[in-house]
């Protein structure tokens, strides 16, 4: 489904991802793990078209896209659910999430699409006429989701989607991922919480100091003894 080839990013000269490579097939849950600074947003940004390459080529569906707009990726089935939750906190959330389907001028498309994230996120349904505001970080996070989910997109890309949140809302959120997402849906997980991410992933990719250090199977992966090391705390 996607294939990225010796990608490099620099931002005022400075090199963000060195020669990075890697492959998703459709239906996998991959994770990139690496610690903060190591390049992992980038990588999504770079995808999604909200960074440019200096080098290197991005294949999606046998198509390089490296050179095409974000908005053109979005309309291919790219999407990304970005850090910091990407959400307009002055509209509703029903306000937020047609926004997520506006490339579909149907409206039973929208009104599917809707029925799609309500019966996932059933809190969303309960909030639907509240200010995006007003939500909690935990259904912030799982409105930023459900936006990008409105499109109904091939590739799902998930930008640290745990950060901030308590425990208890992390694995109601993982739990959606594993047991309504997975299989379903092409996701590449972001995420500092290595154990969590790797317990569901099916492979996962080692990011360091900008470049793919480790890659494999995730859960060969969750008993490498420099993974425990490094991002396990073991």
């Amino acid at each position: 489904m996607l294939e990225i080839s010796n990608l490099s990013v620099e931002y005022q000269g400075i090199r963000a991802l060195h020669h990075v490579s890697l492959e998703i097939k459709e239906g996998e849950v991959v994770s990139i793990i690496g610690s903060n600074g190591s390049g992992k947003s980038t990588l999504l940004k770079a995808i999604s078209g909200l960074v440019e390459p200096v080098s290197g080529k991005i294949i999606y569906h046998d198509r390089e896209i490296q050179s095409i707009p974000a908005y053109e990726r979005q309309k291919l089935g790219i999407s990304l659910a970005p850090e910091g939750r990407g959400i307009f906190r002055r509209m509703t959330v029903y306000e937020n999430l047609l926004l997520g389907a506006y490339q579909h001028k149907s409206k039973e498309y929208r009104k599917q699409a809707l029925e799609r994230v309500y019966r996932l996120f059933h809190t969303l349904k309960e909030r639907s006429n509240q200010y995006a505001e007003t939500l909690s970080g935990g259904e912030q996070q799982m409105l930023s989701i459900a936006i990008c989910l409105m499109s109904n997109p091939k590739l799902l890309m998930l930008d640290e989607p745990s950060l901030g949140l308590a425990p208890r809302v992390v694995d109601e959120m993982f739990r959606i991922l594993k047991e309504q997402l997975a299989g379903k849906i092409t996701i590449l997980l972001v995420e500092q919480n290595a154990c969590m991410a790797l317990s569901i992933s099916d492979r996962a990719y080692i990011l360091e100091n900008s470049r793919i250090v480790l890659h494999g199977d995730a859960k060969k992966l969750l008993e490498n003894d420099l993974v425990k090391k490094a991002y396990l705390g073991m």
